[in-house]
Formats: structure tokens, C-alpha cells, sequence
């Protein structure tokens, strides 16, 4: 982490393209907000644009925004994320979701500084410096026509990759004390035989998890201390019976996958960013799934 702040500590003074590069739960977009506040532009908006939780026929004008009429249900002219961005820091969050008839214009406005909104015949200047960041391994994307080979150029200039939890489990202790903090009980006390249990922890969910897990535990804690007992919200991932143990013989691959993305949806209450993590699928492809299925 100490590397990972330093290229945020040189990075931040330039108007380069920045990536973070982790799995899911690192805390990617609190290293993007650093980035930025230690920025010139800290004074200005830090625009959020999640690729992954919008849906690819609304993608284009929740970015470049549309002009009044530019389509049906369109009343309103739409600010897009680039221009709410102006003299500030645009994060482009799961930029490896964003749809691939998106990229190469996402590609021009990074090269020309300037935006069109849809529907519209005039090209907007931005002023806008553009953070991204992913969980996927965006060159197995390139070489899969996933993600476009121009676009991952311009993006993997200026490169932070950010450790998985179990990668830095010496910070857990600093961790634990961070959040008990965030959470109004920086009182609590928490012994050793805890944190060697939150360290045999795997955390695929990262610091993510531990946040969740730190913040359900408080309800069990009465007497100011953190301790093991309190911990048995946390589930192993090993303990899910696996899927070779299921008996599946005599079934179509389309049923199984249908009832997969069913389970699957109802495992993570409708959440469908948590889904197509969960499937291992882009969101966009999670939508086409739904509708193939009349799941929508």
C-alpha cells in the first residue's frame, strides 16, 4: 500500500489518465477521491460514472448527456457525467463494463477534450481529467474483442494495481480501528485472538466485507470489546456446497443457466452489478441473458 500511495502522491500533480486495477471491494474509488483531492482540481466536482450500473441503452446519454426531443421520453435536456465533471476529476468506476460501441467515443472525447450530447450538433468543450478503474484483466478483454485495443492504450499509461485484502493482512489492525472510527465506536477494543481470526479470514469480498462484517458485529458488542463470538457473521466461501456435487444430468445448458441467474438474483436481493460479479459476466451481457430469458 505504501507503493500504491506513493504513485498516487506523483500521479495526482498531472493531468494523466489514471487506472486502478483490483478486484472488487479494494477500495479503488476512495484511492480515485485521494487522487483527486490531491489534485489542482480539488476544487472542483469529483463526478462519479459507475459503467457497470447503468444499462447499455442508457449509457450514452447518462455520459455525454442528450439534448430535449434527442428520443423518445427524452423531455428534458440531460447534463452528462463529463460536463457535471467540468474543471474537476471524472471516475469512470468499472470502466471494463462500458459497452464496446461506447469506446471509441469515449476514445475521442479523452483525445479532443470535447463532448456532443445525443441528439445535439454542437460540440462542448470539457475541461476534465479522467480517473478509471476495474476488476477485470483488461488485456485478456482486448485480446477477446471485449474491450477495444486503442481505447486500453490510452487507459494503461499510468497504471495503479491495488492488493486484494488478503494480500496486506498487516493492515488489518489499522483497518478494524479506521472503521470502528467511521462507525462512531472507536472505543471499542478489540484483542489479539479477534484479529487472528479476521486474519484466517479469506475476504473475497475485501475491505468491502470487512466493513460489513465490522459494522454487524457492533450489534453483539456490549461490554466495549470486540470479541471472536461476535465474528459469527462471517462465513467461509469454502463452506457453499459445490456445484460438481449437484446432480445436473438431463438438463439443458439454457435451463441451467436461467436458473443460475435466478438463484443468483435472489442470492443478492436483485442487485444486478452484484449478480454479473457473482456470474462472472459483464452487466451488459447479464441484461441480454434477462431478456433472452424474459427474466426482465
Amino acid at each position: 500500500m505504501c507503493d500504491v500511495f506513493d504513485l498516487v502522491d506523483r500521479f495526482a500533480p498531472t493531468e494523466v489518465t489514471v487506472t486502478f486495477l483490483g478486484e472488487t471491494g479494494t477500495g479503488k474509488d476512495v484511492l480515485a477521491h485521494l487522487l483527486h483531492d490531491k489534485s489542482r482540481r480539488s476544487g472542483g466536482p469529483f463526478a462519479v460514472f459507475d459503467c457497470a450500473s447503468v444499462a447499455p441503452n442508457l449509457a450514452e446519454s447518462e455520459l455525454f448527456g442528450h439534448e430535449r426531443g434527442a428520443f423518445t421520453g427524452a423531455s428534458a435536456t440531460h447534463i452528462g457525467a463529463f460536463e457535471r465533471a467540468d474543471g474537476g476529476t471524472l471516475f469512470l468506476d468499472e470502466i471494463g463494463e462500458l459497452p464496446v460501441d461506447l469506446q471509441p467515443r469515449l476514445l475521442r472525447v479523452l483525445e479532443n477534450r470535447c463532448v456532443r450530447r445525443v441528439g445535439g450538433g454542437q460540440d462542448r468543450a470539457v475541461d476534465v481529467r479522467v480517473v478509471a478503474a476495474t476488476h477485470r484483466d483488461l488485456r485478456a478483454d482486448v485480446s477477446a474483442a471485449r474491450f477495444r485495443q486503442d481505447l486500453y492504450f490510452r487507459l494503461a499509461g499510468a497504471v495503479v494495481p491495488v492488493p486484494p485484502l488478503r494480500k496486506r493482512l498487516d493492515d488489518l489492525p489499522l483497518l478494524v480501528q479506521s472503521l470502528l472510527k467511521d462507525l462512531g465506536r472507536a472505543d471499542v477494543v478489540v484483542p489479539d485472538e479477534t484479529l487472528v481470526a479476521l486474519r484466517n479470514h479469506t475476504w473475497p469480498g475485501n475491505i468491502r466485507e470487512l466493513k460489513n462484517a465490522i459494522a454487524c458485529s457492533m450489534a453483539f458488542v456490549e461490554a466495549g470489546v470486540l470479541e471472536l463470538h461476535h465474528l459469527r457473521l462471517l462465513a467461509r466461501p469454502d463452506a457453499t456446497p459445490r456445484v460438481e456435487r449437484l446432480s445436473l444430468a438431463g438438463q439443458t445448458l439454457g435451463d441451467l443457466e436461467r436458473i443460475a441467474i435466478q438463484q443468483t438474483l435472489m442470492q443478492v436481493n436483485g442487485n444486478k452489478v452484484r449478480a454479473a460479479e457473482v456470474l462472472d459476466i459483464a452487466v451488459s451481457t447479464l441484461y441480454e441473458k434477462l431478456k433472452k430469458y424474459g427474466l426482465t
